[in-house]
C-alpha cells in the first residue's frame, strides 16, 4: 500500500506503530533505504475515514508559514492511495513519546510545555482554515452546538436528570459563553502531543491528530485535563501566560462542561452504531458523574449566584465606571433636578429660630402641636421669597389656629433679629393660588379644617 502511494518508494523494513490512540486507524512504521522513517494509516470505521479526510484539508493549509508559527512540528502527507473503498495515507513520522494525562508531573517541564504549545495553536490567523472551508463557528454556535448534544443525549433516554439539569443550566449560562472564538486543534487530549528528551528537560515536540481543525471555542483544547490532576494548573498557568490574548476568565467552567458532554458523544456514539457495549459504558460514566462531580461545589458550571469576578476584572471594571455628577453638573448641563425632597438642615435652622421667637408661650401649648413632624408629610421646596409673599397676601398671617386642627406648618426667620419670627400658615385661598401656580405652596397635603 505504501508503495502505491508514494511513487519510487523503497523500504527495507516495517513494524507495528501505535501513539495510545483509540484504535480508529490500522497504522505501521515504516522504514526507507535513505534510512527515513514513515507512517502510514488506514481508517478503521467510517467516523475515523470523515477525520482522516478532514485532516488532510487541515494538513495541507497549514502552509510552511503557518507552520513556522508553531513550536513544534506537525506531520507532512508523504503521499495516499485508494483501499477497499476507503484510502491510505503516509505522513512523516514525529518521533517522540507520549505521556498519559495522569501521569503528566505538575510544576515546570512537560504541563509547561504543553500548555505553551495549546497557546500557540489558539494564536494562529483563522484566515488559513476559513479559505480551506473548515468550520469556522461562533461563540453562538458553539453553545448551540453543546445544546444539541445535550438534547440528543436526553432524548436516549439514558441520561441522568441531574446531569441533563446540570448541563442544561451552562448552556443558558450567557456569561459562560462570552469568549473570542480562537484557532483549535478540537481534538487534542493528552496522546496527541509528541514528547522527546532535551538538556531543559521533556518538551513538546510535535502534535498529531488533526482531524477536527476548526475556528470554536479554546476550551474545547482544554476538556482532557480533568483527567490530568494537579498537571492541570500546571498547563494553564503556562496557557495564560503564552497565549496571544487574554483567554476569557470562564474558559476554565466550559472545559469542564466540554469533558463531561464527551461522555454524551460517547453515549450518541454508542447508540448510533447500535454498540451495547459502549452504551452500557456511556451509562456507567454518566452514573459516576452524578456520584462524584453533581456534590463538588468547588467545581460548578454554572453558579446560580453568577459568575464569581475575580479582582483584576472588578478594578477594571471600577475604573470604567464614570465619576457620579454633582447637582451642580447637572443645572450647568440642562439636566433639571425636579423633585419632591428638602434640605432637612435650612428646616431645622427655621424651626430652632421659631422657637426661640416665640419664647414661653410654646411652653404653655400642647407639645404635640408644635412639634413638626416632618416625615408625616410630603413637601416641596421651599421658596422664602414666595413664604413672604404668601405671607403678605394671608390676613391669617399672625393668627394661631387651635392645637386640636393646626395642619403641621414650616416656620422661618425673617429680618435681621432672631426673634422677629413668624408662622406662614395657608387657608383656603392661599391653598387655592398655590394650585393656580401663583404661589409654591409648602405642602402637598390639604390641611384639614373644621369648616370642611
Amino acid at each position: 500500500m505504501a508503495t502505491s502511494a508514494v511513487a519510487d518508494l523503497q523500504l527495507v523494513g516495517s513494524g507495528p506503530f501505535g501513539h495510545g490512540q483509540t484504535g480508529d486507524f490500522d497504522s505501521a512504521l515504516l522504514r526507507t533505504t535513505d534510512d527515513r522513517e514513515l507512517v502510514i494509516r488506514v481508517p478503521a470505521n467510517d467516523q475515523s475515514a470523515s477525520d482522516q479526510s478532514v485532516e488532510l484539508i487541515a494538513l495541507q493549509a497549514m502552509t510552511a508559514g503557518i507552520r513556522s508559527r508553531l513550536p513544534f512540528e506537525v506531520p507532512s502527507i508523504i503521499g495516499q492511495a485508494s483501499i477497499r473503498g476507503t484510502r491510505a495515507v503516509v505522513y512523516e513520522y514525529l518521533p517522540g513519546y507520549n505521556v498519559e494525562a495522569a501521569n503528566i508531573p505538575a510544576g515546570d517541564g512537560v504541563a509547561t510545555s504543553i500548555g505553551a504549545a495549546i497557546a500557540a495553536i489558539h494564536s494562529l490567523p483563522g484566515s488559513f482554515v476559513a479559505e480551506v472551508g473548515l468550520p469556522s463557528l461562533t461563540a453562538a454556535d458553539c453553545r448551540t452546538e453543546a445544546h444539541n448534544i445535550i438534547e440528543r443525549a436526553a432524548a436516549t433516554r439514558l441520561l441522568p436528570a441531574a446531569v441533563k439539569q446540570r448541563w442544561t443550566d451552562a448552556a443558558g449560562d450567557d456569561a459562560l459563553w462570552q469568549f473570542q472564538p480562537t484557532v483549535i486543534n478540537g481534538s487534542l487530549s493528552a496522546e496527541s502531543f509528541v514528547i522527546t528528551d532535551h538538556e531543559v528537560g521533556p518538551i513538546v515536540t510535535g502534535v498529531i491528530g488533526w482531524g477536527s481543525l476548526r475556528v470554536g471555542d479554546p476550551a474545547r483544547d482544554l476538556h482532557w485535563l480533568s483527567g490530568a490532576g494537579e498537571a492541570a494548573d500546571s498547563v494553564l498557568a503556562a496557557y495564560r501566560l503564552s497565549a496571544a490574548r487574554h483567554p476569557d476568565r470562564l474558559i476554565s467552567q466550559r472545559s469542564m462542561l466540554h469533558a463531561e458532554l464527551e461522555l454524551a458523544r460517547w453515549l450518541l456514539h454508542g447508540v448510533d452504531t447500535r454498540d451495547q457495549q459502549v452504551i452500557d459504558d456511556a451509562v456507567s460514566l454518566l452514573d459516576g458523574l452524578v456520584d462524584h462531580v453533581l456534590g463538588d461545589l468547588m467545581h460548578p458550571l454554572s453558579p446560580q449566584t453568577g459568575p464569581i469576578m475575580a479582582v483584576a476584572d472588578v478594578e477594571e471594571m471600577l475604573s470604567r465606571t464614570p465619576q457620579t455628577r454633582n447637582t451642580s453638573a447637572a443645572h450647568s448641563s440642562g439636566i433639571a433636578m425636579e423633585t419632591d425632597s428638602y434640605d432637612r438642615s435650612q428646616l431645622e435652622e427655621a424651626l430652632a429660630a421659631d422657637d426661640a421667637g416665640r419664647g414661653s408661650d410654646s411652653a404653655d401649648g400642647d407639645e404635640s402641636s408644635t412639634q413638626f413632624n416632618t416625615d408625616a408629610i410630603e413637601t416641596g421646596p421651599i421658596d422664602l421669597a414666595e413664604v413672604e409673599k404668601a405671607a403678605a397676601a394671608s390676613p391669617a398671617t399672625d393668627r394661631r389656629q387651635d392645637a386640636s386642627n393646626t395642619p403641621a406648618s414650616t416656620s422661618t426667620s425673617a429680618g435681621d433679629s432672631a426673634t422677629d419670627a413668624y408662622t406662614a400658615e395657608l387657608d383656603f385661598s392661599t391653598l387655592e393660588a398655590a394650585e393656580s401656580g401663583e404661589i409654591t405652596p409648602l405642602t402637598q397635603r390639604r390641611p384639614s379644617s373644621s369648616a370642611e
